[in-house]
């Protein structure tokens, strides 16, 4: 996970950047450069590689897929488990 501290009061805390997590507005491709361990979810979820120019909703959409639930595994891949994504990641 990318974290930060922004001043000497928070020296030591770790903030996350929910900024950086995966939406279902992202081209499948970019994800899986910039976060290789979601391959292994595409693969299980059957997103085809003719697929990969494709954004993660359409795709998940026409499988009939629940799109929060795929953008929560490919989070829960890309920055671990502990990624809490419900009020943050967007469809």
């Amino acid at each position: 996970m990318e974290y930060r501290s922004s001043n000497s009061k928070t020296e030591g805390v770790r903030v996350f950047r929910f900024d950086r997590l995966i939406h279902g507005r992202m081209i499948v491709r970019d994800v899986k450069q910039q976060h290789p361990q979601t391959v292994e979810v595409f693969e299980a979820l059957g997103f085809r590689s003719s697929c990969d120019d494709c954004d993660i909703e359409t795709i998940a959409r026409k499988s009939g897929l629940d799109t929060r639930q795929v953008i929560e595994a490919l989070n829960r891949a890309a920055f671990g488990p502990e990624t809490d994504t419900d009020d943050h990641a967007s469809i």
